[in-house]
């Protein structure tokens, strides 16, 4: 059975058409990406795909936070869509966040958790990412690092530090999600990161703050005196 396209759909249906004459906010979120995907797969067209992928996935915030394997494994997806999906919700989260091309300045919690909470807030599993800062505590970029309940196991020195190093960084900020929706660390959030703080002392990385990200609050772990 061959692909459904968009243009398969009647013109007044068709998301590209839509935003053409009503602009890209009046689009819902499964039409603009439809129009990222093109076309769909055998028996559903790229609305419908869109529609499974939402479905899949929760929100379109989980999608932004998903993986491109796990993408690509939707029946339909594969890895091109995969990549041309991740490649736009990308650039949306840097078009937010870098005004006028210049790098986010991180001088207080507040600062960071504006920028990832909107992509944290609703997840319902639990991520652990790494904001890497310049010597101007201009953020650089943010490096996810593992999926699923904090533990030893999941966040090792090795791998929390390893794109740090990679990008000569002056220091770095810690960064998960409850999504219990209660910000408060638990006895192994306050274990982990101060592992984590000594694991950056030795390698000349400072570790300046863990923001715990929860859907209506967070938590700075550096003021509530756990980091000092």
């Amino acid at each position: 059975m061959a692909n459904y396209t968009i243009k398969d759909l009647p013109e007044h249906e068709r998301p590209r058409e839509r935003l053409e004459a009503h602009g890209a906010a009046a689009v819902s979120n499964a039409e603009l990406l439809a129009v990222i995907l093109r076309t769909g797969s055998a028996g559903q067209s790229a609305v419908e795909l869109a529609n499974t992928l939402l479905a899949r996935f929760g929100s379109l915030e989980n999608l932004a936070a998903a993986a491109v394997a796990d993408i690509a494994g939707i029946k339909g997806v594969g890895k091109a869509k995969a990549c041309q999906i991740a490649a736009a919700l990308e650039l949306g989260r840097r078009a937010a966040t870098h005004k006028d091309g210049r790098r986010p300045a991180i001088t207080s919690p507040e600062d960071l958790a504006a920028i990832v909470q909107p992509q944290l807030a609703g997840l319902r599993h639990e991520t652990f990412s790494v904001a890497l800062l310049n010597t101007k505590n201009e953020l650089l970029k943010i490096v996810p690092v593992s999926q699923g309940t904090l533990s030893g196991s999941l966040v090792h020195p090795r791998e929390t530090f390893r794109a740090a190093i990679a990008e000569g960084c002056n220091s770095v900020i810690l960064i998960h999600n409850h999504p219990s929706g209660d910000p408060e660390p638990s006895d192994d959030d306050i274990r982990i990161t101060r592992s984590l703080v000594d694991a950056g002392r030795i390698i000349g990385i400072r570790v300046l703050d863990h923001l715990i990200i929860a859907k209506n609050s967070y938590r700075s772990l550096k003021d509530t005196g756990i980091i000092a």
